[in-house]
């Protein structure tokens, strides 16, 4: 009885902290959790709720709604655009994306003039049925959200302020990284071997990116985590292994001058997990990092989108 009460304790103990770090690092699936519906969903069905569903004018920005999600224009991030909106006129815009995994986009709609209006934002997967629900929205009271990318594909975002509301709409798309640059002081220049490259005649891919930099530059987490391998190997050399609890990604540094943490140790992102060098099969190369990120079940991802700096748009 003992041994079954021990359990029961301990599984909502585990289900407590699940929950915990859910809502300190990825507000964004408790908010999906708690509000199936998005705000967009509970203002079109007060809509009809409330009778008005039947007007023409409400049938009207309904139909641009889904218009806006079948006849996206084709894009890329980042991006903005400016567009002016006639109040009499319902007006919904749609726009077509391809996101890659690791990304972190981030959008923001402003009336910069006119009314005070809410515009709704809801990001779709491109191939969803008409039906189905966002896969992220802006909050109820916000006109912007961040949403960090889990399947490489192709999206449609929805922009669509509230009936009779007239002005100019400012949209703004922007993609970074969802990681930390892991070399102090690096740049995109930095990398300079990419994912999939030909190794060792075609043998092998290359699982990962290397980031060069003068021998004995900090090596930093990219995220927070925990260190689960600090060892040396043929290829690698000096390593380190974190998980990334948050993300279920596994992180691999390699080539290391020196190793900074040990086993067991939780780091944050920036933390020095080691310096960079060339140790391993990179001894004949000039220092570098080689940094990889690994799946459960999926084997290497490409990291690149993970860490790609870019330039924002306003």
């Amino acid at each position: 009885m003992r041994a079954r009460l021990s359990v029961v304790v301990f599984l909502l103990g585990s289900l407590a902290l699940a929950t915990a770090v859910l809502i300190v690092l990825r507000p964004d699936l408790i908010r999906r959790l708690v509000h199936a519906d998005s705000p967009h969903d509970r203002y079109a069905k007060a809509l009809e709720e409330s009778g008005l569903a039947t007007t023409a004018l409400a049938r009207d920005w309904l139909a641009a709604a889904t218009a806006a999600r079948q006849k996206p224009t084709a894009t890329q991030a980042p991006f903005a655009r400016d567009v002016t909106i006639d109040a009499a006129k319902p007006f919904a815009g749609g726009f077509a994306l391809t996101l890659e995994r690791g990304q972190r986009l981030a959008v923001h709609a402003t009336m910069t003039d006119g009314e005070p209006t809410r515009v709704f934002l809801d990001l779709f997967a491109a191939s969803a049925p008409a039906a189905s629900r966002a896969i992220v929205s802006a909050p109820e009271d916000s006109a912007s959200f961040a949403h960090e990318v889990t399947a490489t594909g192709s999206y449609v975002l929805r922009v669509q302020p509230e009936l009779l509301r007239g002005g100019r709409l400012r949209v703004a798309v922007n993609t970074g990284p969802s990681l930390a640059f892991p070399v102090a002081g690096g740049t995109a220049r930095s990398v300079q071997s990419v994912f999939g490259a030909e190794r060792d005649a075609g043998r092998r891919r290359h699982e990962g990116v290397d980031i060069f930099a003068p021998r004995g530059t900090p090596v930093l987490a990219a995220s927070s985590g925990v260190v689960t391998g600090v060892g040396e190997n043929t290829l690698g050399g000096r390593v380190v292994w974190v998980l990334d609890v948050s993300r279920g990604l596994t992180q691999y540094y390699a080539h290391l001058q020196e190793q900074a943490v040990r086993p067991g140790q939780f780091v944050t992102a920036g933390d020095t997990l080691g310096t960079v060098g060339n140790t391993g099969n990179a001894r004949t190369t000039s220092p570098h990092l080689h940094f990889g990120i690994y799946a459960a079940g999926r084997g290497a991802l490409d990291p690149a989108p993970f860490i790609r700096p870019s330039v924002p748009v306003d």
